[in-house]
């Protein structure tokens, strides 16, 4: 267990989680849709069963059905921490390039809740929608990766992950999500998220909130969804052409790179 309280910065996080039912209002992007069908079939699912989750999801104002998540609960916590330290170190970054950094907003929900990119589902599992800048995270996602994938779990883990898509909102400020307009260069985006996730591993590695060999917990969830480990697991055999986001191989030496190196230069990945 990492020491988090060794970081007292804050990003900004809006719970859900304890709210009902979303209001769709015009319906599910082609973004939203996409991603979901996406996931569905790397998890082996019938891309029937998205299109039954999309419409028995109620049209209705949202309305708290829970005091569970009523205040600042220890996720909430964590995820607001791990998010305001990597503010701290995108501020670094963007100040050396001259450039202006503006925080993300990080979103916890359950089931489904409504963004600017479509519905945001559980299925999707944690992702950046550069339309709002915001994160969105049901983080019983790392209940699947754990489960299903085999990854290790941990609080290291989840912290990369959160990284991960940070990385994805220094990626839209930098105007590098344009680029993505193919499998390799999504594969290449990708990668380089989890690079900049390493840069925030690097970020913290001297303030004593790691222990000893702690982040190979991260890097051991990079390897868990890794789209070829995800293909082997669900159908049997592994295709390179249709990756998306790197090989288990790809994405721990991508996410290692960012931590040994702790520069951003480091992180090219479509050179």
């Amino acid at each position: 267990m990492a020491f988090w309280d060794k970081i007292t910065s804050r990003g900004d996080v809006e719970d859900r989680r304890g709210f009902g039912p979303v209001s769709i209002g015009g319906g599910v992007g082609v973004t939203g849709i996409a991603l979901l069908f996406l996931v569905n079939y790397l998890l082996g699912g019938d891309p029937m069963d998205v299109l039954n989750q999309l419409s028995t999801l109620q049209t209705e104002t949202p309305v708290v059905n829970s005091k569970e998540y009523e205040g600042v609960d220890p996720y909430e916590k964590f995820a607001s921490t791990v998010l305001g330290s990597n503010n701290d170190m995108w501020q670094i970054k963007f100040s050396e390039n001259k450039k202006s950094y503006t925080p993300p907003k990080l979103v916890l929900f359950r089931q489904a809740t409504n963004s600017s990119c479509g519905t945001a589902t559980s299925q999707v599992g944690p992702h950046y929608c550069p339309l709002d800048e915001t994160i969105y995270l049901d983080e019983t996602f790392f209940d699947e990766l754990t489960n299903r994938f085999g990854a290790k779990g941990g609080d290291v883990a989840q912290a990369y992950v959160i990284s991960h898509e940070v990385g994805h909102h220094a990626q839209n400020l930098f105007g590098t999500l344009d680029k993505a307009k193919s499998n390799e260069d999504s594969i290449k985006v990708e990668l380089q998220a989890d690079c900049y996730a390493g840069l925030w591993g690097n970020s913290i590695k001297d303030k004593g909130v790691l222990e000893k060999n702690e982040f190979n917990e991260a890097i051991d969830a990079a390897g868990a969804v890794g789209d070829d480990r995800i293909q082997e697991k669900v159908t049997g055999y592994i295709n390179p052409e249709s990756w998306t986001h790197g090989s288990s191989a790809q994405r721990k030496d991508w996410l290692s790179r960012g931590y040994e190196s702790g520069k951003l230069s480091s992180c090219n990945t479509f050179n």
